[in-house]
């Protein structure tokens, strides 16, 4: 069967869906809630090493905004393209829940989520170069 790139709309509705699905204390202090951007955003390391896209983002922003959640829809539509809707929905929820971890774990004083990810950006980068060799 043929998939087609879902719209924004469409994604903004499945964020919905997921976002419901999550307990709603988990949700707790998150006071910026969670935005779907249309547009697409490089990680600045990542330029160099494969042309890596950020799809979601956790932000704490003591002293403006608070705490937030940015999806990057551009990102989505550039790293799955036409992924069809379920496959889609799968790939958004991944990242909500990641997002999710951010935020609570930051709430606990915690990062543990933090230095995984950046181990994981580190073997990307690491494997990029050796390939590049």
């Amino acid at each position: 069967m043929y998939n087609v790139m879902i719209t924004f709309d469409e994604a903004g509705a499945m964020l919905d869906d997921i976002a419901d699905e999550i307990p709603e204390a988990l949700f707790n202090e998150l006071n910026g809630g969670i935005t779907l951007l249309p547009n697409a955003r490089r990680d600045h390391e990542g330029r160099g090493f494969g042309g890596l896209y950020i799809l979601g983002e956790y932000c704490h922003d003591p002293l403006g905004l608070g705490r937030y959640i940015k999806i990057y829809f551009g990102s989505f539509k550039r790293v799955f393209g036409n992924i069809g809707h379920a496959g889609m929905k799968n790939e958004l929820r991944k990242t909500l829940v990641h997002e999710i971890t951010h935020h609570v774990e930051s709430l606990a004083g915690e990062c543990g989520l933090e230095i995984k990810d950046a181990i994981e950006l580190e073997k990307y980068k690491r494997k990029f170069m050796l390939e590049d060799e």
